[in-house]
């Protein structure tokens, strides 16, 4: 029997290592939003101690269900006031490690959620 990889009709998070992640087979090396809407856009951070609650504003404005923020290789949470954008408009945001975001933004993504990726690449 052959099997055959699932077709996706999204971006897929297809690697992540140290410093990179890949988008359909495209390294990229700085932090990036990736969205099952088409959004591919990197997302102006190089460190977690970078981050503002403006960088979450601009999540607000995707029209997405959840929000899954990677915090980089291990899981760092934000100031919960620094969510507020996201919780006024219903949107839901989970937490996690930047290796387990990619992999739950692409379970995600397959099952026709609308949902963002925003993930830290230190």
């Amino acid at each position: 029997m052959k099997f055959q990889p699932d077709k996706s009709d999204t971006l897929t998070l297809t690697g992540h290592g140290s410093g990179w992640l890949a988008v359909d087979q495209v390294q990229f090396t700085s932090s990036m939003l990736v969205g099952s809407n088409g959004l591919l856009q990197a997302w102006n951070c190089t460190r977690f101690e970078d981050l503002t609650a403006e960088h979450f504003a601009l999540l607000a404005e995707q029209p997405v269900e959840v929000v899954i923020f990677g915090s980089g290789a291990k899981l760092r949470f934000v100031p919960p006031a620094w969510l507020a954008p996201l919780t006024a408009k219903r949107i839901g945001v989970e937490t996690m490690g930047t290796p387990a975001a990619c992999r739950t933004y692409n379970v995600l993504s397959q099952e026709g959620r609308p949902v963002l990726a925003a993930l830290l690449v230190e």
